[in-house]
């Protein structure tokens, strides 16, 4: 007899608990294993997760699902972020700089992963990679806040500040790339102050 645990649930229907947390760790490990080795093998990802070869695909059907969920995943969580930092700090500057330097983490944490995310969104017939659409969002919160408070220049396009600080993605994950990082923030939150 077939118990109610296992009978699938239709399409649409949220996921059970426990496909839930091994979806959660799959990409927690995934995170961790790509980040240091972007060439991971997805059997050591499923072993540190602690889940089997088929619990693994019927999560990711291949390795590019798997960098690019990843990689929504962790831009999901900056852009989260924003509005617990206007929440939490001083002023929406200081929001807005702190929210910066999560974005420089990201940036830098991912630096391993670039070239296997390049790969996985380039290749014919793949999806395409993610547009950064809830990191926009939060910025726009976050500039639309400051220029509300008067602490930046009005008229700032978020488009614009997001051009500005892409060169967050170019500063790699050498020694010293936080500090570098660090000083173009500090740059580009300079030219978005309001002059005297």
């Amino acid at each position: 007899m077939q118990t109610q645990k296992d009978v699938p649930g239709p399409p649409g229907v949220p996921r059970r608990c426990d496909a839930q947390r091994n979806r959660k760790r799959l990409l927690e490990a995934a995170l961790a294993e790509l980040t240091c080795d972007a060439d991971a093998p997805l059997s050591r990802i499923a072993r540190k997760a602690g889940v089997g070869q088929g619990t693994f695909y019927r999560n990711f059907p291949n390795r590019e699902a798997l960098l690019l969920e990843v990689y929504r995943h962790e831009l999901q969580q900056v852009a989260d972020s924003a509005d617990e930092l206007l929440l939490r700090c001083r002023g929406p500057e200081q929001a807005l700089r702190a929210w910066m330097d999560h974005l420089a983490r990201f940036a830098s944490t991912k630096a391993g992963l670039s070239d296997a995310l390049r790969e996985a969104t380039s290749a014919p017939g793949d999806p395409a990679k993610p547009a950064p659409v809830p990191v926009a969002r939060a910025a726009d919160r976050l500039l639309s806040a400051n220029e509300k408070a008067g602490t930046i220049r009005p008229g700032v396009r978020t488009e614009d500040f997001l051009l500005a600080i892409t060169g967050l993605w170019h500063v790699g994950a050498q020694e010293g790339a936080y500090a570098r990082a660090t000083r173009l923030l500090d740059l580009v939150m300079d030219g978005l102050r309001v002059r005297p």
